[in-house]
């Protein structure tokens, strides 16, 4: 038998090899498996309490007020396609005349965007604001957004994306609950308009369906931490200003503004019943870079505001444990991804009877969870009085494994830009509404 230099047979010190590395995976496996059953857990807890607890709708009732001043600002970056549609809902919203003020922000934009603000405002001078940003300017909506604060006026800046379609009761709805002096941000519930474009745009609505109707309700019945997302919400200015205003590198910088908010001890109120129309992307390749930006500006709040989340003594305990999962959410990707190759490698080392279970207990997580698990999405779709559209709930599983792969690329993105900070890559989402040309026509109708 052949013998190495030490004298020890090789088919020994490869089962000493085998046994060592068993020994060091085993462990990494339990701890990967128990973070992602935790966070599974964590949907089904939710989900529960969306489908029997007790629901807090607290600003529903608000319709008659002294209605403060309210500033929208809508950031447009090449946005000729849709940007009149979201206007002329925009000029017909139900609030008082002379305390709404529409913000257009031209973005650097290269298309005839520039010129179909400039006729909006020239056809209602005293409600539209145009604010056109240079081409050398920082690019990338945080960055506009910033640029903004200066002409925001009033006490409240809510913010649309140039693609949605509010509807005539939204900014009141969306206003009210500024009027609790706790409230610093609201968030209401977005809906896509196109899903059935293709397979992709149906399992986007799942995924809204459940994140909005079952995962946001959940976490503001339970007086925890709804994410203002973006669009279709808004902050109180004084709040806004409080915490140095909005940060011109982030890339997710809804994300940013809630947890920034959430630390100085403002609250985040959702409003469920407060739905605003959205074109979701309708490729997979864009789906993909939309997710990867997503995760890649979530991570970097990770990485800037969990431990002052952790310390603040403005967050109550039950707010810092599930901030704290919502900031997890993205890099549980790379986890499942880890979770997976150990698995695969204790299989292959001979741990059938453990390797095997803890590969389905991850996998089956992989299948169930995320963003927004199977469960909450076919609650969601109950609630919603859509029961014929949970059939494509086990479609989610495409879509997962797309997501997962472009999370952990953005995950990776936000590792290097802590070690390079500063760099801004904005990736405009595409917009799929037939050209506009000619002079704009308010009264002309917008998709429904």
């Amino acid at each position: 038998m052949s013998k190495d230099l030490a004298g020890i047979p090789l088919a020994a010190r490869a089962l000493q090899a085998h046994a060592g590395l068993i020994d060091v995976l085993q462990p990494i496996a339990f701890v990967v498996v128990s973070m992602v059953l935790f966070y599974a857990l964590r949907h089904l807890f939710f989900t529960m309490n969306r489908l029997f607890g007790r629901q807090r709708h607290p600003y529903l009732d608000i319709t008659l007020a002294d209605w403060p001043s309210v500033t929208v600002a809508i950031p447009a970056h090449n946005e000729q396609q849709v940007i009149d549609q979201v206007l002329a809902r925009m000029v017909a919203v139900d609030y008082p005349t002379g305390r709404l003020k529409i913000l257009c922000i031209d973005d650097r934009s290269t298309d005839e965007t520039p010129a179909i603000l400039d006729q909006f405002a020239a056809l209602y001078p005293d409600r539209i604001l145009v604010m056109h940003r240079p081409m050398d300017a920082l690019p990338g909506k945080a960055a506009a957004l910033v640029d903004a604060t200066a002409l925001v006026s009033g006490d409240i800046a809510l913010v649309f994306d140039a693609d949605y379609l509010p509807g005539p009761g939204l900014v009141k709805q969306l206003v009210a609950p500024f009027f609790d002096p706790e409230v610093g941000g609201v968030m209401g519930r977005v809906v896509p308009y196109n899903s059935d474009t293709n397979v992709l745009t149906h399992l986007l609505e799942l995924e809204r369906s459940g994140g909005y109707q079952v995962d946001q309700q959940a976490r503001a019945n339970l007086r925890l931490i709804p994410q203002f997302g973006g669009t279709v919400g808004g902050v109180r200015v004084a709040a806004l200003r409080s915490i140095g205003g909005w940060n011109p590198y982030a890339l997710a910088e809804d994300t940013d503004i809630t947890y920034r908010l959430a630390v100085a001890g403002w609250q985040i109120a959702y409003q469920n019943r407060s739905e605003c129309y959205e074109e979701v992307v309708e490729s997979w390749q864009a789906r993909y870079r939309q997710m990867r930006r997503w995760s890649q500006g979530h991570n970097q709040v990770l990485f800037r505001h969990l431990l002052p989340l952790l310390r603040s003594p403005h967050v109550t305990r039950r707010e810092r444990i599930d901030g704290a999962l919502l900031l997890g959410i993205y890099a549980m990707a790379p986890v499942l991804l880890v979770g997976w190759l150990v698995l695969y490698l204790l299989w292959l080392c001979g741990d059938n009877g453990s390797g095997l279970l803890l590969m389905l207990a991850v996998v089956s997580y992989g299948t169930f969870g995320n963003a927004a698990a199977f469960y909450e999405i076919a609650s969601a779709m109950r609630l919603d009085g859509e029961r014929d559209k949970v059939k494509g709930v086990p479609l989610i599983l495409i879509g997962f494994f797309v997501s997962t792969y472009a999370a952990t690329a953005g995950f990776l993105a936000a590792i290097g830009d802590v070690v390079r900070p500063g760099r801004v890559r904005w990736q405009k989402t595409p917009r799929y509404r037939g050209q506009v040309t000619g002079t704009p026509d308010p009264a002309a109708p917008a998709p429904p």
